[in-house]
């Protein structure tokens, strides 16, 4: 993964995604709804390495909503991605390892050929320019609107595979082994990570 230090601008990778932000007074907050336990356990690590403050609460089916404090340090940010209470990236909007590692942890999902990159389904106005900042990246992907899989991006292809690998980063110790870029799926951890959900 890229080197950097951790950075609040960071969580433009979760507002990439499913990922919300609201204002109140000078203060802001960010949360996610993620499907797995083991999201909840990475992103309030990651959130924590960015000095913030997060909580979680059980949602309906299985899923679980991920939310930092109110704070002046998410105003910035909140004011970059809003217009009006609507989400929507800043003119300068990229993407870079940190970032991806961030949406990836939040809302990443394996598949038989590559993964998936949740996208919100309120904000289809941008999808065009979320796919754009993936291929300056380097990862052209194939967004899914409809169905049980969108909306999201695709990602396969061996080598596009290993560049989501490269700007993922090593896999968080919470999450499983099939599900995270870079561990193959013959690899022992994946095989024994598929027997103990079955």
């Amino acid at each position: 993964m890229e080197a950097a230090e951790p950075s609040i601008a960071d969580l433009a990778g979760l507002l990439a995604g499913p990922g919300e932000v609201v204002r109140m007074g000078g203060t802001a907050r960010v949360s996610i709804v993620v499907t797995a336990a083991w999201r909840v356990h990475v992103l309030v690590a990651e959130l924590g390495r960015r000095g913030l403050t997060a909580t979680w609460v059980n949602e309906e089916d299985e899923r679980h909503g991920v939310r930092t404090s109110y704070t002046t340090t998410l105003a910035p940010l909140a004011r970059s991605w809003l217009r009006g209470t609507v989400k929507h990236p800043p003119a300068n909007f990229h993407l870079n390892g940190a970032r991806l590692r961030l949406w990836f942890a939040a809302a990443g999902e394996p598949e038989p050929q590559g993964f998936l990159l949740r996208l919100g389904p309120a904000d289809a106005t941008h999808w065009a320019r979320t796919g754009a900042a993936l291929a300056a990246i380097g990862l052209p992907a194939e967004l899914v609107e409809a169905g049980p899989h969108g909306p999201a991006y695709r990602i396969n292809g061996r080598r596009w595979l290993a560049r989501l690998a490269e700007l993922v980063g090593e896999r968080p110790a919470a999450a499983p082994p099939a599900g995270w870029p870079g561990v193959r799926p013959d690899a022992p951890e994946a095989r024994a990570n598929v027997r103990s959900q079955t």
